[in-house]
């Protein structure tokens, strides 16, 4: 029976072409890092002293299959924007926001064109994508905001006797 598995859509390297190309982020200095889930970000946080702007994409992906008769899988990454500010100041933390808020928009603009892209390929990026503030009491002195993305694939869930020693139900 003929492998049908489709190259899952690579969120790490999308996100790493935005932050290379993009006017904003270059003129803001973000830099792409990848990071594996929440203890990732502590440690690309630790790191903001020289890197204060960051767009991090969680390698750690949580997911769901479905088996009804549209069988999918379903990946989700989380992305986080950072930018240091000055300690205690609010306005310093509200202009950070205001950047975060258009890079986010602007990301979402070319997020628009991937979807219909990765659509050729049997894959489907969820269409609500929230942008959702990061406690400031969490990460002191850095607005931080993430989003997450679900994108979805067809996975061929057809039984074949072949992948087993014996009938795996009796």
């Amino acid at each position: 029976m003929e492998n049908k598995t489709i190259t899952p859509w690579d969120a790490g390297t999308f996100f790493r072409r935005l932050v290379e190309r993009n006017k904003l982020c270059r003129e803001k200095g973000f830099r792409f890092v990848s990071i594996s889930g929440l203890d990732g970000l502590e440690e690309a946080i630790a790191t903001m002293q020289n890197n204060p702007n960051l767009v991090m994409v969680s390698e750690n992906a949580a997911g769901a299959t479905r088996l009804d008769n549209t069988p999918h899988v379903t990946k989700v990454r989380t992305i986080f924007i950072a930018m240091r500010h000055k300690h205690d100041d609010m306005a310093a933390r509200k202009t950070c926001m205001d950047i975060i808020f258009e890079l986010h928009r602007q990301f979402g603009s070319v997020l628009i064109r991937e979807s219909t892209r990765i659509r050729e390929h049997m894959q489907f990026l969820n269409p609500e994508i929230t942008l959702q503030e990061v406690d400031k009491y969490l990460v002191p002195d850095t607005a931080v905001c993430m989003f997450e993305l679900a994108v979805s694939t067809y996975i061929d869930l057809q039984y074949n006797p072949e992948e087993w020693t014996t009938n795996p139900i009796n």
